[in-house]
């Protein structure tokens, strides 16, 4: 079966399964595919000129008009709509299951019990305006998992923005700074660590925090030990 990818998540994880994957866009991170585009427009001619048998969307990574567009042209659309762990691993076994792969036997770590005492962390994700992730989203989900909570911001959105003012009124345990989507620099780190002061900030991988799939399981193992409470001197 030959497939186009449009999403990053799908495209590492379909590539993992063994899958004849032809095309991703230019986010997927993958040099040695051909590149279709961007996940929010994609260049649909390329696409359809490839003959896919499958061309494998998300909810949130792309546009419903590219969708309809493609469907439009007879293609096959797969869509996923991935918002928690559990999401998560199921994708692996959809993508496995349309592609004709064996999906890998994989079991997420034991999540951090109620006995445990919880921490509080906010994720900044954009500045100018800073922006965050609330409690629907997948990394939150894995988060909560490995026991850090996000703190309750005004904006009910799925991506807030925010005020610094207003998360250091929060009093968070944790900064926790991705790598990805935006690039902090030590400017930001040291703006942050000024306005949400008594916070510990943490940089993790972006892509173990937003990046679900083939790589759910091992990213909730490192995340874990990367946020691990540090021993007090």
């Amino acid at each position: 079966m030959r497939v186009v990818s449009l999403v990053p998540s799908s495209t590492e994880t379909l590539l993992a399964l063994g899958a004849d994957v032809v095309a991703c866009s230019r986010f997927c991170e993958q040099p040695d595919l051909p590149q279709v585009g961007g996940t929010k427009n994609p260049d649909i001619a390329a696409i359809v000129a490839l003959s896919p048998d499958l061309v494998v969307l998300d909810r949130e990574e792309n546009r419903i008009e590219d969708h309809a567009a493609l469907v439009g042209a007879g293609l096959d659309v797969f869509v996923s709509d991935v918002v928690d762990l559990t999401g998560a691993i199921d994708v692996v076994h959809s993508l496995a299951d349309v592609v004709g792969a064996t999906a890998p036997d994989a079991e997420l770590p034991p999540p951090v019990t109620s006995g445990v005492a919880r921490r509080t962390a906010f994720v900044p994700i954009w500045r100018r305006p800073w922006m965050t992730i609330s409690a629907t989203t997948y990394g939150a989900s894995l988060l909560a998992h490995v026991g850090i909570d996000l703190v309750s911001v005004a904006d009910e959105s799925a991506y807030p923005t925010v005020d610094l003012d207003e998360i250091a009124a929060a009093a968070p345990d944790l900064v926790v700074v991705p790598s990805e989507p935006y690039e902090f620099g030590a400017s930001h780190l040291a703006e942050l660590d000024r306005a949400v002061d008594g916070a510990a900030i943490v940089q993790v991988d972006g892509q173990d925090l937003f990046w679900w799939g083939i790589r759910t399981v091992g990213a909730v193992s490192r995340l874990a030990a990367a946020l691990a409470p540090r021993p007090t001197v």
